[in-house]
């Protein structure tokens, strides 16, 4: 299977997809760090992929998504946005809004 299908397949899959250093319970990062818990913190059932276990996955999403970094978060097949974008989302209480919309809340 080529990485951008494996890829669409995770974010078909799984509702809420993180693409993510390390998993939920110990991320690598901090700017992962940071989006896991702003998830946690919401109660948002989410699936953290972790790219450090596949380097074709961790440089695959980023041409996948035209996004240069990671984390990344994908909501109902949707990029909402990397770590500044998810804290600022949540500061301003649109993150709630835009999971509230795709019943995710």
């Amino acid at each position: 299977m080529d990485i951008d299908q494996k890829i669409k397949d995770l974010i078909k899959k799984n509702n809420v997809c993180l693409f993510m250093k390390g998993t939920p319970d110990s991320p690598q990062c901090g700017f992962s760090m940071t989006v896991s818990n702003i998830l946690k913190h919401l109660n948002v059932n989410f699936h953290g992929v972790n790219v450090l276990e596949d380097e074709n996955l961790r440089q695959g999403i980023k041409t996948f998504s035209d996004w240069p970094t990671i984390p990344q978060l994908y909501v109902k097949e949707e990029f909402i946005g990397g770590c500044d974008i998810i804290k600022e989302m949540f500061e301003k209480g649109e993150l709630k809004k835009v999971l509230q919309e795709k019943k995710i809340l």
